[in-house]
């Protein structure tokens, strides 16, 4: 009867312990899901940051822009004085033409 006792007792322990090995590779799973969650937030967070960044560089160059088209009608005007003073020029030049042909006849 001791052997029918030791080999009961002796399936007993290999249950267990192949209860025990399935529990041990169920919690190593469960710790590399665990560490694989973490390594995708840990990027996600990089991510976040990289997209915070790049969005505080675009408003940036928004208002950059914007500043610049405020800064549009002051050159259309500075440009029409332009045109205006070359005009001006161009009438001076055609009638100081106009004299040295004049001139040039008379002598």
């Amino acid at each position: 009867m001791t052997s029918a006792s030791t080999t009961s007792a002796r399936s007993l322990f290999v249950d267990s312990r192949n209860r025990l090995a399935d529990r041990v590779q169920v919690n190593v799973n469960n710790i590399a899901s665990i560490v694989r969650q973490i390594q995708r937030g840990s990027k996600s967070h990089e991510l976040l940051m990289q997209s915070a960044s790049q969005f505080v560089h675009q408003e940036r160059a928004i208002e950059n822009t914007e500043n610049n088209i405020k800064k549009f009608p002051l050159i259309v005007t500075h440009l029409g004085y332009q045109q205006e003073s070359i005009e001006e020029s161009l009438s001076s030049l055609h009638h100081l033409k106009n004299q040295v042909n004049e001139l040039q006849q008379l002598i």
